[in-house]
């Protein structure tokens, strides 16, 4: 597949996706979404990729919602359709990958760049971004899960007051919210997420594929996170990971892990 809406870097087990529409403000369209799908599913199946950074072009943007002109003459059966599939391609799938997946907010993230971002596992922002979910201003509500996480990362309340009033936040009220789990000047973003990943990096992979479907679980309906998480823990005792952790510990020094 031919990639037109992003651009990706892969070094030492960090990819970074950059959403590239710097003149729409990194706006998502279904062709950047279809492109980002294809991508990250590729990544995810890499051994050698061990974090992914999403993040977008220039320093004005993450993404700054949807491109509302692909969509304003849908009628309710494709808004429907349109908000399935995007959540299945795209919102969905980052919050289930097994590779941890990072989002570097820098610059505004409104609409689907902030329901993008909370797909991700957690989120890094710079001190110049803004957030919000401003779809009610345009006569409809979000539909790639924002009134599903943003209460679970903020709470009920705040979250039903950001999504009425349609208003953004400044990073320095995303971090109080815990919205955000780091704020940085912007030109501190890429060696922030770097060092975080480095840390990330030292610990087992399939260890932290387990952990993510633990996580999950407990926010899934009909799902009960507890049992999950025994599972999961179970599985780990087969792994050579688990061998080589023990091991290592025992012997007091360094795991050399390889996500098996």
């Amino acid at each position: 597949m031919t990639f037109e809406n992003i651009l990706v870097e892969h070094e030492k087990g960090i990819a970074t996706v950059t959403i590239n529409r710097p003149e729409k403000l990194n706006a998502l369209n279904k062709a950047t979404i279809q492109e980002l799908h294809h991508m990250l599913h590729q990544l995810d199946a890499n051994e050698n990729v061990q974090v992914i950074v999403i993040t977008g072009s220039g320093e004005k943007a993450f993404v700054a919602g949807a491109d509302i002109a692909e969509f304003a003459h849908f009628s309710d059966k494709e808004g429907a359709v349109l908000a399935a599939k995007g959540q299945e391609l795209l919102f969905d799938f980052v919050e289930n990958m097994k590779t941890p997946v990072i989002a570097a907010i820098n610059g505004f993230a409104l609409g689907g760049g902030l329901e993008l971002a909370m797909a991700c596992h957690f989120r890094i922002a710079s001190d110049n971004a803004k957030m919000g979910l401003p779809e009610v201003s345009l006569g409809v509500i979000p539909g790639y899960g924002g009134t599903q996480r943003l209460p679970q990362l903020i709470g009920k309340g705040r979250a039903m007051e950001m999504i009425m009033t349609a208003g953004m936040i400044d990073a320095a009220t995303a971090l109080q919210y815990g919205l955000v789990n780091h704020v940085v000047p912007q030109s501190e973003l890429f060696a922030t997420y770097t060092t975080i990943a480095n840390k990330i990096m030292k610990n087992s992979p399939v260890a932290i594929a387990k952990a993510i479907q633990a996580v999950n679980a407990n926010f899934k309906d009909g799902v009960n996170g507890f049992e999950v998480e025994i599972q999961k823990f179970g599985e780990c005792f087969a792994t050579q990971d688990f061998k080589e952790g023990t091991t290592a510990f025992l012997e007091k020094r360094k795991a050399e892990f390889t996500g098996k």
